[in-house]
């Protein structure tokens, strides 16, 4: 079953289990299919913003004075100018994908199993009489540097599978993650999204966290980041 499949909502009966090795290959096609969905609504954020109107206009009209008024020259300028938006959308989550399975991701249980203050869970549900991997998330135990000796969690890799959304499955991960962190007596848990992933802000303000910081600088591909003017937001909750 493809997993852009949509499941109806009432037939999904996730359970949240500790990753297994034999989960890799779906676990990184749920991972890179959740992130390269968000080109799309990071394109069109982008094309909205008033400075990217601004230099869309910029393209057409300039293009069309300075060629003897030429609609197609200027066309084709605009249209060079939004075909790098759109690859600047591209390659950002393209990227960020490759960096992840080729970092955290290319060894799950070393990275996140190994050390009990980190863990990894997939929500697995029966599609059709067959086990299926519809959703992940991670937390890594970070040392606290405000509070000596005590240590808090960053949730990572948070994903939902999109033919199981509105179903409950990604408040389900969430609350394991939670969970985990009090058991492990971390002072708060934190996380970073963007502002463009509407469903999961909304998701974890319902859940407590709080937007401590947002801002537009990334440590990853900074110029894809500030032409695009994607805007990170770091949220946390405090236990």
């Amino acid at each position: 079953m493809a997993l852009s499949q949509t499941i109806p909502t009432s037939s999904v009966h996730a359970v949240i289990r500790r990753y297994q090795p034999s989960d890799r290959a779906t676990v990184e096609t749920v991972f890179r299919d959740g992130m390269m969905e968000h080109i799309n609504p990071a394109f069109m954020y982008a094309m909205t913003r008033p400075l990217h109107i601004a230099v869309s206009l910029f393209f057409y009209i300039g293009a069309y004075v300075m060629a003897g008024q030429s609609v197609v020259l200027a066309l084709v300028s605009g249209g060079a100018w939004i075909g790098l938006v759109y690859f600047c959308c591209f390659e950002f989550y393209t990227g960020y994908v490759r960096a992840r399975l080729n970092t955290d991701m290319q060894d799950i249980p070393s990275y996140y199993l190994s050390n009990p203050d980190n863990c990894f869970w997939v929500a697995e549900a029966e599609i059709h009489g067959r086990p299926q991997v519809l959703g992940m998330v991670a937390v890594e135990g970070k040392s606290d540097l405000g509070s000596e000796g005590k240590k808090y969690g960053e949730l990572y890799r948070m994903i939902v599978s999109s033919s199981c959304r509105r179903s409950g499955l990604g408040l389900q991960l969430a609350k394991t993650a939670e969970d985990f962190c009090r058991e492990r007596h971390f002072s708060k848990i934190e996380l970073s999204t963007s502002s463009t992933q509407r469903a999961a802000v909304a998701l974890y303000f319902r859940l407590g966290f709080k937007l401590v910081l947002m801002h537009t600088q990334s440590d990853y591909l900074i110029f894809f980041c500030a032409l695009l003017q994607l805007i990170s937001l770091h949220s946390q909750e405090d236990f």
